[in-house]
């Protein structure tokens, strides 16, 4: 039978490796489509987002790509992709909306890998709390972002955002500090377009503090980005300018600084800074002037106004035509589903079915010839056992009494009647062991005679020395009680009765029995030797008392100190 069952194993195995495999190829497959639709949509987005004008549909193709992307699975591309979009919002002034993008990445970072795409997350809710006034967590973010193990133009661009919220906070001294550190920066120093915007900010705090340096480092900055030709970078040196000499009452200067300023940023299409150079041109001119600069200043705002409107709304209509899209294709793919599901149901359940089938006929093979091993294993044991112990018995004991018995009568003259009396008191001695052996390792009757039984087996330890008081074995229903336990209980106590005549000398053996609900306890004393607690061994007799007891799920505490007799406790459920 072995074989076929090392056959049917192997098709069992055989069978599920095959469904397996065919459902995890199935997925693989799934997966890998599924990555190449996101990278292409992610190239898609990152070419339209090189050009800033066509930033709408770069945020479309991140956003298509966003829905194909699981967050656990690919959690890097998951953030990067809302890292984009996020950008794009804050870039045309949807700070909410960028707040709301880019916090969908939080829940994920701890599981990215590339500490950059956190510093961005990080950056980009830092910079809209800063355009939202909300400081405080414009500094927590910029710090997240200064604690990661990011490379050293990331640190001091994040210590650069930190030193420009202090001045927000109007905290000059502490954003000075930090520029001043920038600035000695080999780091910065390399980078002129860098060096030039943290010296122009050096300005910026001393000018504040009303410190006469601040002058000097305003110019400097705009020295070195006039060098480099850095437009948008003298456009906001010529801002600072304007705004140094407005608060120094110098209107000359401030407008002229404040109009090469809203040029630059004219051209530039920078609208925000244009509002802020129109602000200095109005507070400084008189008469047409003012009423010019004052109608581009309102046509700005209603102009800002709608562009970011129209660019808010563009984004969740992007967001929600997605959403429609997503939920009209899960629509579409759980239809479809469900007929290729009607189609293989019956076929997938016939398979279930039969490997169900074949994996209980396994099982009820398996258990059976465990339980036939395990049942002949019990009976080789046991069998081993009782040879070995009946062995023993007859070399120790009756071996040792039939060698003396044969000496005494080779040695001895036998026509004295005192030597015959010896000789028949020996050869009673040995029937009288030959008959303990057998009824030992005899038949034992467990049906409505157990009881006799038992009382027989018991008072054949009676002696003219041994006194056995029973107690309460004729208040127990034994035909009750399973035939093995019958069996268990009537050899442990014959095993320690005879260990009792063997070697305790007792004169008293007292022997209990008492019935519960659920169990039966039988209390066993004799006023035997003993022998000390702390050198009990579970050897040969006491060996077999205890894994009779324990086979049949029951209970065992022997008590005993030297001179003070021997106590067993047992116990047993019903």
């Amino acid at each position: 039978m072995r074989p076929k069952k090392i056959l049917t194993f192997l098709y069992i195995f055989s069978l599920i490796a095959i469904i397996f495999c065919c459902q995890k190829k199935s997925s693989c497959n799934a997966a890998e489509s599924n990555q190449i639709s996101i990278s292409k949509f992610i190239t898609k987005a990152n070419q339209f987002n090189k050009k800033c004008s066509n930033t709408d549909s770069a945020f479309f193709y991140y956003n298509k790509a966003k829905s194909l992307c699981n967050p656990k699975s690919d959690t890097e591309n998951y953030v990067s992709i809302l890292n984009n979009m996020a950008e794009i919002q804050l870039n045309h002034g949807d700070y909410l909306g960028s707040e709301t993008t880019i916090t969908a990445a939080i829940p994920y970072i701890k599981n990215v890998k590339k500490p950059e795409n956190v510093w961005n997350v990080y950056t980009t809710l830092g910079t809209n709390y800063l355009y939202m006034y909300d400081y405080n967590n414009a500094l927590l973010n910029f710090n997240k972002a200064l604690g990661l193990q990011t490379d050293e133009w990331r640190k001091q661009s994040t210590k650069s955002n930190i030193a420009l919220v202090l001045i927000k906070q109007k905290k000059y001294d502490e954003a000075l500090q930090i520029f001043l550190k920038l600035s000695t920066k080999k780091e910065t120093q390399e980078k002129p377009e860098i060096f030039a915007k943290v010296i122009d900010n050096i300005g910026v705090c001393y000018f504040r503090l009303g410190d006469p340096r601040g002058i000097q480092y305003l110019n400097r900055g705009l020295q070195i980005r006039t060098e480099i030709e850095d437009q948008l970078g003298i456009a906001i040196s010529k801002l600072h300018l304007a705004r140094y000499y407005d608060e120094n009452h110098n209107k000359l200067l401030a407008k002229k600084n404040a109009l090469e300023a809203y040029t630059i940023f004219n051209e530039l299409h920078h609208v925000e800074r244009k509002q802020s150079a129109l602000k200095i041109l109005i507070k400084n001119n008189s008469h047409n002037e003012l009423k010019k600069y004052a109608l581009l200043y309102i046509n700005l705002a209603d102009s800002i106004y709608e562009v970011r409107q129209k660019a808010k709304n563009q984004f969740a209509k992007i967001k929600y035509d997605s959403k429609l899209e997503k939920e009209e294709n899960l629509k579409l793919k759980t239809n479809k589903a469900e007929d290729d599901l009607k189609l293989e149901r019956q076929k997938n359940r016939n398979i279930v079915s039969y490997i169900f089938i074949i994996l209980s006929l396994c099982f009820v093979l398996i258990l059976y010839y465990y339980l036939t091993s395990k049942a002949n294993r019990e009976k080789i044991e046991a069998t081993y056992r009782s040879e070995t112990r009946i062995s023993k018995k007859l070399h120790d004991e009756l071996a040792n009494d039939i060698y003396h018995t044969m000496a005494f009568a080779e040695n001895k003259n036998l026509a004295l009647n005192e030597n015959k009396e010896l000789l028949l008191q020996n050869l009673d001695a040995i029937y009288a062991r030959t008959r303990d052996i057998s009824k030992e390792n005899g038949i034992i009757i467990t049906d409505e005679n157990y009881v006799l039984s038992l009382k027989e087996m018991i008072s054949g330890f009676s002696t003219s020395n041994i006194n056995l008081i029973l107690n309460g074995l004729d208040t127990i229903s034994w035909n009750e009680i399973d035939k093995n336990k019958k069996i268990t209980l009537y050899r442990v106590l014959q095993e320690l009765l005879v260990n009792m005549r063997k070697y305790s000398e007792a004169t008293l053996v007292g022997i209990n029995f008492k019935k519960t609900e659920k169990s039966i306890t039988v209390n066993y004393t004799d006023n035997g030797k003993g022998i000390e607690s702390d050198k009990i061994v579970f050897k040969n007799g006491l060996y077999n008392v205890e894994y009779r007891i324990l086979k049949i799920k029951g209970e065992i505490d022997i008590k005993s100190n030297k001179d003070e007799g021997f106590k067993v406790f047992i116990k047993f459920p019903i």
